[in-house]
């Protein structure tokens, strides 16, 4: 009997598919289409096992739907571009392109050696000129539907790297990269206009039914429609050109407990009143060190300047608010100008009490009665849902119980009634900032004249390049130091003229990359044949940390994509199916050092729990991978000791795929030797006896494990259907059936675990004599005969002990059983000639033999 060898065998097959084309997509009218796509990945240089749990997912799903007759497309490609490459670039005094095509060309021999069933001759990066040259014929496009715009935006520089950072890129205040306080600064800007989409993002998520709910609802609060008033404060004695502070809330119900107005500190009030007043001018300045993103001001302390205006409350001209700028309000959302209700909002509340601001009133909890409002003192702020019944004390609709919801509306009709305001609906979802003061991005396709403004190129220059003589020496963007790229003739008038130096956001080059896979060589964004045929994306896979942005920007996308003619109606909404794949964790190996600090070991140097030296780790269960805590395990190693299909086999089966899965040495061993075990029974199969019995429990148990393994790949259950797979190898290892059915089942076995472990099926499938390649042999199809359970398995017990096990008729009666019990081999040699004690036989569960 021959053993199964990894090293040998995986190579052959990866060949054998790659001569026969198997897995390059072709657009076939007579067939279904089935579109699989996995997030593309950001070329760093290495695999990880993430990747391979993530990319086997989408390879099951490929693989099963080649073999049931579909035509399918599963591409891959690089999200290439990226401030990464550029710190590359200054690190290792290498050019960003030279840097990110070797990490390229380093993952895809790795993903090659996973065996994954993807269409390499559609691959493209988004760094490549053809590829970013249409995203700028897009942009061009974009520009002249309206979709795209510039203005003046308050945005996170980074001083030292001189940069605009997204929200993201901002950590407590710094820099990710440089550790530089960052500053909020006025720039101009270019936007895409989402917005103009929010009403339909929001809705159409309804229709996604194959999307999880959190995702969902995670894009729904980011879309954020809300229904509110729109109205304004008049100012006593303001500074000239200022006589009223415009504000939108979403609780108007509040708005008699007001206490104060706050402004930003890029409100134009604030901006007029700096110049005269170097403290607030000081205030102002420290602000704006402060990054843009809500959550971080959310957590940094609440502060204040008093300017020492007053407003009119809108109810009673003798009732006067103090302005104040505080760091907690930013100019892009809203009005950039706020009423405190600190009886009513935690951080206004926090305002109120380091100021000694009052604290009015407006609700209270529904069974709380105050005598009078103005006497009742609320220590902390009472923040209700609006769906939560209170009792207004100071509301539109007199003293009552009701919802927030209800008061909120009466309040909007009471305003509107008396002029103060009118209902407003408006989303939290703002214009999507899209320049980056960077080198290594997509160049946008705009020139700057004197006398003809902002020209775009003309589309036959297209693409705009980046220059390859490009130096990382000073801080900042080359571009800008860059003339004889710089500088040219404006493409209208011919006079002297400068490009935009700015370059596209990342999330740019992510946001139509599925629409290019349908025709990556096409001299437009998309052909409409291909689009039409391919589109929509039925299937698509990747990480929850992409929920937001990414998801919401491809969803933009899409629709612009189609209201500039590249994408048919129906993939405005480009994603029919999303998942979201848990992570692979590892324990953490660590020891300290003579300072106590952490010092993290590879999981390769610890053996036993402890080092090479002797030392013992302290051990961190359960963590995210991550390079700087040394708890990676790299792929290459794993496919050298046990092969792909182990490495394919473990992260499938050790957890359902939506949460986390911990990567551990001794399970990967165990899946190695479980290959072994169903290659050696498959092996046997064929040197099984001619005749046996029980042909037909074995064909059965062969149909309701097709049954079971379709339903999970279908239900994305693949640990289910892993599962499914070992029980069933347990029954085919200990089937007395005869050589033709044994053969029968194991080839049904190879197709059944062919999406999972690739290699090891073909050369199974191949042995036992099935026809061509197993990837595109007919999926199984269960009988729905053979999965009615007409049968029953007895265990046998002798003496306490299971010694065997009978398969009768559901039906069959005790005096039958007992009789086919006794005739059993293991209970004749027990018995050795004697006769039992007793014989039980509990119907449908098992039969007892005491001796």
């Amino acid at each position: 009997m021959s053993s199964y060898d990894a090293a040998e065998i995986e190579p052959k097959w990866q060949d054998a598919w790659t001569d026969a084309g198997t897995f390059e997509a072709r657009r076939d009218p007579d067939k279904p289409k089935y579109y699989v796509l996995e997030m593309f990945p950001y070329p760093s240089g290495n695999l990880h096992i993430g990747h391979v749990r993530n990319y086997t997912m989408g390879d099951v799903v490929a693989r099963y739907k080649i073999s049931t007759g579909h035509a399918v497309l599963h591409p891959m490609g690089w999200d290439a571009f990226g401030l990464p490459a550029e710190n590359a670039a200054q690190e290792r005094r290498v050019h960003p392109g030279e840097w990110t095509y070797a990490n390229i060309a380093n993952m895809k021999s790795q993903f090659s050696r996973l065996g994954l069933s993807l269409d390499w001759s559609r691959e493209f990066a988004t760094c490549d000129p053809d590829y970013y040259g249409k995203q700028q014929a897009m942009f061009i496009d974009f520009l002249e539907q309206g979709l795209v715009y510039r203005k003046n935006a308050v945005v996170n520089w980074d001083p030292v790297d001189m940069t605009v950072l997204a929200n993201e890129q901002v950590e407590d205040g710094r820099g990710w990269r440089s550790g530089a306080l960052v500053e909020r600064r006025e720039l101009t800007q270019w936007f895409f206009k989402i917005s103009d989409y929010s009403d339909a993002l929001l809705d159409a998520l309804d229709t996604l039914e194959n999307w999880p709910d959190k995702v969902k609802t995670m894009q729904a609060n980011w879309i954020g429609r809300s229904r509110g008033l729109q109205f304004a404060f008049s100012l006593v004695d303001g500074p000239q050109g200022h006589d009223r502070i415009e504000v939108y809330t979403t609780r108007p119900d509040t708005l008699r407990g007001a206490s104060f107005v706050g402004i930003s500190p890029d409100h134009p009030l604030a901006r007029q009143l700096e110049k005269d007043n170097e403290e607030l001018a000081a205030f102002n300045a420290e602000c704006r060190r402060m990054g843009t993103a809500e959550e971080d001001m959310e957590k940094a302390e609440k502060k204040g300047f008093d300017t020492g205006l007053r407003v009119r409350h809108p109810f009673d001209t003798a009732w006067e608010l103090p302005v104040h700028v505080a760091n907690f309000i930013l100019m892009d959302y809203g009005t950039g100008a706020v009423f405190g209700c600190p009886a009513h909002d935690e951080r206004d509340h926090d305002f109120a009490v380091k100021y000694g601001l009052p604290i009015y009133a407006t609700f209270v909890p529904e069974g709380e009665l105050p005598g009078d409002p103005d006497e009742y003192v609320q220590q902390t702020a009472l923040v209700a849902p609006k769906d939560t019944p209170v009792r207004y004390v100071r509301g539109f609709a007199g003293e009552e119980v009701q919802t927030a919801n209800a008061a909120i509306d009466a309040a909007i009709a009471f305003c509107e009634a008396n002029g103060v305001g009118h209902g407003v609906t408006k989303f939290r979802l703002r214009d999507w900032g899209l320049s980056r003061q960077r080198y290594w991005g997509c160049p946008i396709p705009v020139i700057h004249c004197e006398t003809c403004g902002v020209v775009p190129e003309k589309k036959e220059n297209l693409p705009v390049e980046l220059p390859k003589d490009v130096s990382f020496d000073q801080p900042g963007n080359p571009l800008d130091r860059h003339p004889t790229w710089r500088d040219v003739p404006c493409p209208s008038c011919g006079a002297p003229a400068k490009r935009e130096t700015d370059t596209m956001d990342t999330f740019v080059d992510s946001s139509w990359y599925y629409a290019r896979f349908t025709s990556p060589g096409a001299e437009t964004p998309t052909d409409p044949e291909e689009a039409a045929y391919w589109m929509n994306v039925d299937q698509y896979i990747g990480g929850v940390e992409h929920a937001i942005l990414h998801l919401l920007y491809s969803r933009f996308f899409a629709r612009a994509m189609h209201a500039t003619g590249h994408l048919p109606a129906r993939a405005t909404e480009p994603f029919d199916a999303l998942f979201t794949q848990g992570m692979v964790t590892h324990e953490i190996y660590q020891t300290r050092d003579e300072t106590n600090r952490p010092v993290y070991h590879f999981p390769h140097e610890v053996t036993d729990g402890k080092l090479a030296d002797g030392r013992a780790v302290e051990v961190i269960p359960s963590a995210k991978m991550s390079k700087s805590k040394r708890n990676v395990v790299d792929p290459v190693e794993i496919i050298d000791r046990y092969g792909a299909d182990t490495a394919r086999w473990f992260v499938l089966s050790d957890s359902p795929p939506e949460r986390d899965v911990e990567w551990t040495a001794s399970g990967a061993e165990a899946a190695s030797k479980h290959l072994a075990r169903v290659w050696r029974i498959c092996d046997e199969a064929s040197g099984a006896a001619e005749q046996g019995r029980d042909d037909d429990a074995l064909r059965r148990a062969a149909h309701r494990t097709i049954h079971d393994v379709t339903m999970g790949i279908e239900s994305f259950g693949f640990n289910a259907a892993v599962a499914r797979l070992y029980a069933f190898t347990s029954v085919l290892q200990k089937s007395p059936a005869g050589r033709a059915a044994k053969c029968e089942a194991a080839r049904i076995l190879a197709q059944l675990m062919a999406p999972m472990t690739p290699h090891l099926s073909e050369e199974i499938w191949a042995r036992l004599g099935g026809e061509g390649l197993v990837v595109n042999a007919p999926w199984p199809v269960a009988d729905p005969a053979m999965l009615i359970d007409d049968e029953v398995v007895l265990p046998i017990q002798i003496n306490g002990k299971r010694r065997d096990e009978i398969t009768v008729a559901k039906d069959l009666g005790k005096d039958a059983i007992e009789k086919l019990v006794l005739e059993r081999h293991a209970v004749q040699k027990a018995l050795d000639g004697a006769a039992p004690r007793k014989l039980i036989v509990v119907p449908g569960r098992i039969v007892n033999v005491v001796i």
